[in-house]
C-alpha cells in the first residue's frame, strides 16, 4: 500500500466521482478503480457501496477515510516542512478563478510570480463562481479566486483587496461626459447585468435596493466580457470593476465614470479548503496575490 493509493481513495470519497478522482490525481478512471479494489483486497472488506444512483462509504470505508486523511495530511506537512528547510519553492498549484479575475487581475501577478519561482507550475481553470467553490471543496484545485466571497466553515478565506466599481457606458451615452455620477442617476435607465445567480449580480441588486434605485435590466450575461460588448453597442449601462475596463476605456470603446457616492467596491478573495496543507509554493503564491498593486492607486497615478 502506498500514500498515493490512500490519497486517491480520499479524493474519491470526497468527490463521490471516479472521473473527478482520476482528474485530481492525473490518472485514468480504470486506475482509480484498480487502486480501490487493491485496498479492498488488502483490508479484506468492502469500502464503497456502488450503484448507478448511489455512492456511499461502508462503515469500514468511513474508518479508512478518517485515518487515511490524517496520514495524508501528516505526510504533506512533513514534505512541505522539508521543502521549507531546504528553501525550495516548486511543484504544481491548481487554481480555479472566476473569469473577471482570471482575465484581468491574474496575468500580471502570474508573470511576476513565475519570474521569481520558475520551477512552479501554475495550472489555471476558468469557472463560474459556484463551480470555483465546488472545485475547492472537492480538492479538484488547491486555491480558488472569487469576488464577494461567501463564508463557509469548511473553507479558509484570504481577503486580497477591494476593487473600485465604476459606471460603464458607451462613449455615445448621455452620461459618458459626466465627471461623476450617483447611483440615483441610474434610476429608470437600461442596465446590462450579470445572470441572477452570480455573486456580483446579487451584491449589486442588494446595493440598488438599499439606495431605492430601480433600473431596467435590458440584458443578462454570465461573464464580464459579454457584458462589456453589450455596453459598447449602447444596449445599456453597467457597474463593473475599474480594472476590468481599462483597455476598452483607453481605446475609447467604453467610458468609465466614478461614483460620487463613495465606497463602492468589490471584495476579492482567495479560498482554500480548511484542511488543506499549503505547500511553500502555495503560500508564496497567496502572498503574491495579496501584494498586487492596488487598482485605485494604479489608475490615479496614470496621466
Amino acid at each position: 500500500m502506498q500514500i498515493e493509493s490512500l490519497k486517491v481513495y480520499c479524493d474519491l470519497a470526497e468527490t463521490e466521482s471516479f472521473t473527478k478522482a482520476a482528474q485530481i490525481n492525473d490518472v485514468t478512471q480504470s486506475a482509480v478503480s484498480q487502486q480501490i479494489s487493491s485496498l479492498e483486497r488488502l483490508f479484506k472488506t468492502l469500502l464503497i457501496e456502488r450503484s448507478k444512483k448511489k455512492f456511499r462509504l461502508t462503515r469500514e470505508g468511513r474508518v479508512l477515510y478518517d485515518y487515511s486523511k490524517q496520514i495524508i495530511q501528516t505526510y504533506e506537512s512533513l514534505f512541505n516542512k522539508l521543502q521549507e528547510i531546504k528553501d525550495i519553492v516548486s511543484g504544481t498549484i491548481r487554481v480555479a478563478t472566476i473569469y473577471s479575475i482570471g482575465l484581468h487581475d491574474l496575468p500580471g501577478c502570474l508573470k511576476r510570480f513565475l519570474k521569481s519561482y520558475p520551477t512552479v507550475n501554475v495550472h489555471v481553470e476558468y469557472r463560474r463562481a459556484a463551480q470555483v467553490y465546488e472545485d475547492v471543496l472537492g480538492n479538484v484545485v488547491d486555491l480558488g479566486l472569487v469576488a464577494y466571497p461567501v463564508r463557509d466553515s469548511r473553507l479558509d478565506l484570504v481577503p486580497l483587496r477591494k476593487e473600485p466599481l465604476v459606471l460603464v457606458c458607451s462613449p455615445h451615452h448621455p452620461l459618458a461626459r459626466s465627471k461623476s455620477v450617483r447611483l440615483k442617476d441610474l434610476a429608470g435607465r437600461k442596465f446590462v447585468a450579470f445572470d441572477a445567480d452570480t455573486p456580483t449580480r446579487r451584491a449589486l441588486d442588494k446595493l440598488l435596493r438599499e439606495r431605492r434605485v430601480h433600473v431596467t435590466v435590458a440584458m443578462e450575461f454570465d461573464n464580464i466580457e459579454t457584458v462589456k460588448r453589450a455596453v459598447e453597442i449602447n444596449a445599456g449601462v453597467s457597474i463593473l470593476p475599474r480594472s476590468t475596463v481599462s483597455q476598452e476605456v483607453a481605446q475609447h470603446a467604453l467610458a468609465e465614470i466614478p461614483f460620487a457616492d463613495g465606497g463602492l467596491t468589490r471584495p476579492v478573495a482567495a479560498i482554500h479548503k480548511r484542511t488543506k496543507v499549503l505547500s511553500p509554493a502555495m503560500k508564496e503564491f497567496i502572498a503574491a496575490l495579496k501584494d498586487q498593486p492596488d487598482p485605485a492607486r494604479r489608475h490615479s497615478a496614470s496621466p
